[in-house]
């Protein structure tokens, strides 16, 4: 459905030079050159292709410090796209978090969610609470039929917080799609049970809504009722029981940097103290960390993500790369979310025992194969968990065509031919936050 409007040029470094980058990174592929990387699934975070009107409208941006037009726009496509009107920009996901659960969590506290992502974790951490995750009984099996297996176990949820004490869980949060469970979808009746429990808890719903609109399409093709709705009318009526929605709008507002915390009419009091952690942390509160122009691309972004054809293509594409995977072997979660394809590790390479991080090695493997690069989500970015050893394979939006599926799907082919010779991996150093040390920490091949 597009037609280039510009290239980059890329190249496949050669053998020696992927071994060489690759120890050389601590075999963590964060580590890693751009330049050293043919096909980047690292992330589908900010990494995407960006449309000409997203380009015309930042020749437009309005650079003023306070009251910019830049604003004013993206404040009009919020209100518009997502139904809220109060908002504070940020200069990414990561921030806006930052701004609401440095003012939300407190010592001792409490947070319950679906599943808490790398960074949210860390900074309901970081905030003094602990985060809790009630996925749903199927969310980690990666054989089960479900259509919304990223929702919230509310009764897990609601009995975990009774265990926790009255007034000590400030917030309950629905992150959608669920990125730590395998990119799954959550319905709208979840949204509304999540919403019901969050009264009872006297806390507030927040929303993370990262990727709203790949949400919204897997409720119109799996949710009874919505099937005849739009995805905008979708959207609106997924995302209107939160007190606060959080968005990066480097996924569903498609752009490569900014953010937003988004907050219902009723929270005047917490929209003004955001304000003024905006000030402290971000910048003044009608900017936040972004430019002028990067507010006025989310804006035209945030209207693009709700396009039915845009969405076919993106989640069509997403499913694509799974078949072609799995017609070269590679065990896959099904069903397939709508952002990135996750590989089963631990199936793939069943004679790396758990504790040698089978999914990283098999993350590394890919690269010094093809120059493929994923991310591990298992036990190495999430210690002290108990989840399956997944590996993420993250499409970019509107970057990556037939030839480059074709590649990743014969690469992982490939890398599963000669599993026999991979190797399992060690931790040589890390960082004192547990929560973050698949960003930095270094391995080495555990030697046999």
């Amino acid at each position: 459905m597009y037609r280039s409007a510009m290239v980059s040029r890329t190249e496949l470094p050669d053998r020696e030079r992927r071994d060489s980058a690759l120890a050389d990174a601590g075999y963590n592929v964060f580590g890693l050159d751009a330049a050293d990387v043919y096909i980047d699934l690292l992330t589908d975070s900010g990494t995407g292709t960006m449309s000409t009107d997203q380009w015309a409208a930042m020749v437009g941006g309005d650079e003023s410090y306070a009251g910019s037009e830049s604003f004013e726009r993206l404040e009009a496509a919020v209100a518009d796209v997502l139904g809220f009107r109060r908002l504070v920009p940020a200069h990414q996901g990561r921030g806006a978090e930052h701004l609401l659960y440095g003012a939300l969590v407190e010592d001792g506290d409490a947070v319950i969610a679906n599943t808490h992502f790398d960074t949210t974790r860390a900074h309901v951490v970081e905030a003094g609470g602990d985060p809790i995750d009630c996925p749903v009984a199927d969310a980690w099996d990666a054989d089960a039929d479900g259509d919304f297996k990223g929702n919230l176990d509310v009764e897990a949820a609601r009995d975990r917080a009774a265990t926790v004490g009255a007034g000590r869980v400030p917030a309950v949060i629905v992150t959608l799609t669920n990125n730590s469970a395998a990119g799954q979808p959550v319905s709208i009746e979840n949204v509304r049970a999540a919403r019901e429990l969050a009264d009872d808890l006297d806390a507030r719903l927040v929303i993370d809504g990262c990727r709203f609109a790949e949400n919204a399409w897997f409720v119109r093709e799996r949710e009874p009722g919505w099937s005849d709705a739009s995805i905008g009318e979708i959207v609106r009526e997924k995302l209107a029981p939160a007190d606060a929605v959080i968005v990066s709008g480097k996924k569903d507002g498609l752009v490569n940097i900014g953010g937003f915390v988004a907050l219902a009419d009723s929270e005047k009091r917490l929209h003004e103290e955001l304000k003024q952690r905006a000030i402290l942390y971000e910048g003044f509160f009608t900017y936040g960390g972004m430019a002028g122009r990067d507010m006025a691309a989310m804006a035209v972004g945030l209207r693009e993500a709700t396009d039915a054809a845009y969405l076919d293509h993106r989640i069509g594409q997403v499913q694509k790369l799974a078949d072609c995977l799995e017609a070269e072997g590679v065990p896959v979660y099904r069903p397939v979310g709508g952002h990135a394809v996750y590989v089963d590790a631990g199936e793939a390479l069943p004679h790396v025992p758990d504790g040698e991080f089978p999914g990283q090695a098999l993350v590394c493997a890919a690269y010094r194969e093809g120059a493929v690069r994923g991310v591990e989500l298992g036990s190495f970015a999430f210690p002290d968990t108990d989840r399956p050893e997944l590996v993420r394979l993250a499409l970019p939006r509107r970057s990556y065509h037939r030839e480059h599926i074709e590649h990743i799907s014969e690469t992982f082919g490939a890398v599963l031919d000669r599993r026999e010779e991979i190797t399992g991996l060690e931790v040589v150093e890390e960082p004192p936050r547990a929560e973050l040390r698949h960003f930095s920490a270094t391995l080495r091949p555990v030697e046999k």
